[in-house]
């Protein structure tokens, strides 16, 4: 073999092998690529939707449905898991009609109201799969579920004014519009410590106690619209 073919040849295979090292550090820089945009650590935002009272009179979620907003702040402490702070304004509603429950002293109880309702709380929400676009986090994915269990404030005002604490459980569905702009639907059941956000107590003669036995609650279905803020550093996204 000649000198000249020589080289040609030790020439290709240079060139082959400068092709193949330039593929790999592409394919390298890849994941890094797909995470270039910065971790957003807080959300805030308003939700609006209706609320329903379920108590001694009432006991069906869907009557009686009244409107109600809330302010909602979010801390996102990873893609799974956030600390939700939520300030939420509506009605408490019961009417007489269809009705059908006896109590054995029916004097002085009023089977019909509307009372305002203020509801003040924390949470803790868990996401079934890393929440993001997916740019920011490596297997984020733009739709997720989650669910959330939380402890609150509950302030009625009417007839029956009431002041207690709720504990929220629901579960939802939260959607990632655009980078930095959050959909969200959920639904909470807030289980209180009082049988008196109706103005009755005890019309059963039954005393209430804890959680369940005997004392009122409310449901809420919201759709909420959130905004995030206060970017992650990128040096930080590499722990």
């Amino acid at each position: 073999m000649s000198v000249t073919a020589d080289y040609q040849r030790k020439k290709r295979e240079h060139g082959g092998a400068k092709a193949v090292l330039l593929l790999a550090l592409l394919f390298s820089f890849l994941p890094v690529s797909a995470q270039d945009e910065p971790e957003y650590r807080l959300e805030v935002g308003a939700a609006a939707g209706l609320v329903s009272y379920q108590g001694d009179l009432n006991g069906n979620l869907l009557k009686n449905l009244q409107p109600m907003g809330s302010l909602v702040g979010r801390y996102k402490l990873n893609p799974r898991m956030a600390l939700a702070l939520t300030v939420s304004y509506g009605q408490l509603k019961s009417s007489a009609d269809g009705v059908k429950t006896w109590y054995p002293d029916m004097e002085g109880i009023a089977t019909d109201f509307k009372h305002t309702l203020i509801d003040a709380g924390v949470r803790f929400e868990y996401n079934f799969w890393p929440y993001g676009t997916g740019r920011e986090y490596r297997g984020a994915k733009p739709l997720t579920p989650f669910v959330a269990l939380g402890l609150g404030g509950t302030f009625v005002g009417g007839e029956g004014k009431a002041a207690t604490v709720n504990v929220p459980i629901g579960v939802g569905l939260r959607y990632k519009v655009s980078n930095r702009l959050n959909l969200g639907v959920e639904w909470m059941m807030h289980f209180s410590l009082s049988d008196k956000l109706d103005g009755v107590q005890d019309p059963y003669g039954i005393r209430s106690k804890g959680l369940f036995k005997n004392t009122d609650c409310y449901s809420a279905l919201q759709v909420s619209l959130t905004y995030d803020l206060w970017a992650k550093c990128k040096i930080c996204n590499k722990e």
